[in-house]
């Protein structure tokens, strides 16, 4: 009987009969889309500045960038947390625990919003001393960073709220909210710092108006959900469903975390020994700033990928269809390799094209600049692996693997090799601690899943 009804619930649900490779197709390309244009938001404003206001204001948001990663840490734990649980009530015909879990999730979002607004406003000085900012960057980052901090409440709620629309079945609407505000952010920064000569002060306000409208379009959604109606007396913090939620976003909260760890630790790494190299501390400060831009394009499709896979992933756990999650994670990897290659090969030929798009700098900066994405992206080919299997684990429930997955590239691999590298090689060492934490997450990453594989196929 129960074989019976998850035959049923399959042949309602496209999620559990639709071919694989159209359901990715359906629900990561506008994932791939919507992050890629969050990406914008930064890399336009890393454009603007670089040609505007030089190299200098491209390390200003180098130092700004880990606030952007600590918002986007808080919108995967509230978002995937969310959208992973919802999706498992819907694939267990639990609607009434859906709803739960969504007006949990609502609730959470402006409560976060402002209290990491507020922590930025008021520790904006100490953070940007320890994010590594110079003497020459400091008070451009200051400026940056004071007006951005704005827009956090509003960049949350659009990028929490992304992935739950997209758990709605409304994957190309969650691409149009982030659109919209790109293409804005995109026209005001040309506004704001060509026509009206504001220079980084423009780009930052930019930004703030892009979020705030992707924000309204976001919440304008939420009163049209598709699979029931958000009604006031849904929301609410139900700390039983608060902690499963967090227990489900855990995995990619920890890897956003760590990853704005890592900038800070590579930030102060570059500025210390770069002061010792030829190549002076600022330099490696503005490349590494760029650079990551450039990394967070790969990011983009990588991640993007990943958790358009995630409702397919926990609808066909949650119906205990282990075939498809199996040929879904295979399918989205061979993807994921494909893309890998292809950035692999543009970066590797054309780095000094690449990062001439971002602005003008002397010799001894595009020489460093070279030098720093052929070999501390060298591996960029398998970038794709470790996040798509973090999100295999949060999609199907295995919180304990994801989290480990999460501190694996960054955390147990890369922040030690960028302490303990440069020690031996100075500043190359910094370099080489990319390309050695990647091989090594990739190898944990395919051993964990298949082994997951296994375990799930002697249960059928």
């Amino acid at each position: 009987m129960e074989q019976e009804n998850r035959q049923l619930e399959e042949k309602k649900n496209p999620l559990g009969y639709a071919p694989v490779i159209k359901l990715i197709g359906k629900f990561a390309i506008p994932s791939i889309i919507s992050m890629l244009v969050i990406s914008a938001y930064n890399i336009t404003d890393q454009i603007f500045i670089g040609h505007v206001v030089g190299m200098y204001g491209n390390a200003a948001t180098n130092v700004a960038f880990p606030i952007v990663t600590f918002t986007n840490a808080f919108a995967q734990l509230l978002g995937v947390g969310t959208a992973a649980n919802f999706n498992i009530c819907l694939g267990a015909k639990n609607e009434e625990q859906a709803k739960k879990y969504i007006g949990t999730g609502l609730t959470l979002i402006p409560i976060i919003g402002f209290l990491i607004m507020s922590i930025v406003l008021l520790w904006k000085i100490p953070l940007l001393l320890l994010f590594g900012a110079t003497d020459n960057v400091f008070p451009l980052a200051q400026l940056y960073v004071g007006i951005t901090a704005i827009g956090i409440p509003f960049s949350l709620l659009f990028s929490t709220g992304s992935f739950l629309i997209r758990a709605d079945g409304s994957p190309t609407y969650s691409m149009a909210c982030t659109i919209i505000g790109a293409i804005l952010n995109v026209f005001l920064d040309w506004l704001f710092m060509f026509v009206l000569q504001w220079g980084i002060r423009g780009a930052a306000t930019a930004t703030v108006i892009g979020q705030m409208i992707s924000a309204v379009l976001c919440l304008r959604y939420f009163f049209h959900f598709k699979n029931f109606k958000i009604k006031w007396n849904m929301l609410g913090l139900r700390w039983n469903y608060v902690v499963k939620i967090v227990k489900l976003g855990t995995s990619n909260f920890i890897n956003q975390t760590i990853m704005m760890l890592v900038n800070i630790i590579m930030n102060n790494t570059l500025t210390y020994y770069g002061a010792l190299s030829i190549y002076g501390e600022d330099i490696p400060l503005a490349v590494s700033g760029v650079v990551a831009k450039l990394n967070s394009i790969l990011s983009s499709f990588t991640v993007g990928l990943a958790q358009g896979c995630t409702p397919i992933l926990s609808f066909n756990m949650g119906a205990k269809n282990y075939g498809r999650l199996n040929e879904t994670f295979k399918k989205a990897l061979a993807i994921a390799l494909s893309i890998g290659i292809t950035v692999f090969l543009l970066f590797q030929i054309f780095p000094r094209q690449i990062v001439s798009i971002f602005g003008t700098g002397e010799e001894l900066y595009f020489q460093f600049a070279e030098r720093y994405m052929r070999v501390f992206l060298f591996t960029v080919c398998i970038n794709g692996i470790q996040p798509l299997s973090v999100n295999y684990f949060t999609g199907t429930g295995n919180v304990h693997q994801g989290i480990l997955l999460s501190l694996s590239r960054q955390g147990f691999f890369l922040i030690p090799l960028l302490l303990l590298l440069p020690l031996l090689f100075g500043l190359d060492g910094a370099l080489y601690a990319g390309p050695i934490a990647d091989f090594l997450a990739c190898t944990l990453s395919l051993t964990l899943v298949f082994h997951n594989f296994r375990k799930l196929s002697a249960q059928q």
